[in-house]
């Protein structure tokens, strides 16, 4: 079984907000694979399907970003998931450009606080990425405000495609293996200079 977590901040006021790359993914398969809710637990919305032959939850922390390791770390509790090989954790990056993605294996949070937090919750930084690109943050912004706005009505249409990307990097890690998604997406990556 896999759990596949998108991150973002509930509430009307942050959606398709720079920092809900993850939740608008969610959102994106739980209509693509006709996902019912399957409620809350843990303080997260979860449903389950199966995707690439195998059983998948998503899941959606309701505990706003820096606090996502906890709801994440009680799922992969529950449900016995071997954060290693059968998470998926699906956010924003500002170091790529709007719309890129990378997947990786493992990593640093690299500044970003909702990974952070599910790295000090499980006690590992083994688990399987995807990041979407949001851009870098114009010079003299604040980095809250610049992940909490919105796009720029061109750079949407970008990122909206790279969220139907990202579903199907879920399927690819999923049926085929993270090495088969790298090899798909990480080619067409590249970072913000």
């Amino acid at each position: 079984m896999y759990l596949v977590v998108g991150l973002g901040n509930p509430g009307r006021q942050y959606e398709a907000t720079r920092h809900n790359m993850g939740f608008d993914t969610i959102d994106y398969l739980v209509e693509e694979y006709k996902v019912p809710q399957g409620g809350v637990k843990f303080n997260a919305m979860y449903g389950k399907t199966v995707i690439g032959g195998e059983k998948v939850i998503l899941m959606k922390p309701l505990s706003f970003m820096n606090l996502s390791g906890g709801p994440v770390r009680d799922m992969v509790n529950y449900f016995k998931i071997d954060p290693e090989t059968e998470l998926i954790v699906i956010y924003d990056d500002i170091d790529l450009d709007p719309g890129q993605l990378r997947i990786r294996k493992q990593g640093s949070a690299g500044g970003h606080n909702g990974i952070k937090d599910i790295i000090r919750q499980l006690g590992t930084e083994k688990f399987l990425r995807i990041k979407v690109g949001v851009g870098a943050k114009p010079k003299g912004w604040d980095l809250a405000d610049y992940v909490l706005g919105r796009f720029s009505t061109e750079d949407r249409k970008i990122v909206d495609e790279a969220i139907a990307k990202a579903g199907k990097a879920v399927d690819i890690m999923i049926s085929q293996g993270p090495d088969a998604a790298m090899n798909e997406f990480n080619k067409k990556a590249k970072a913000v200079v």
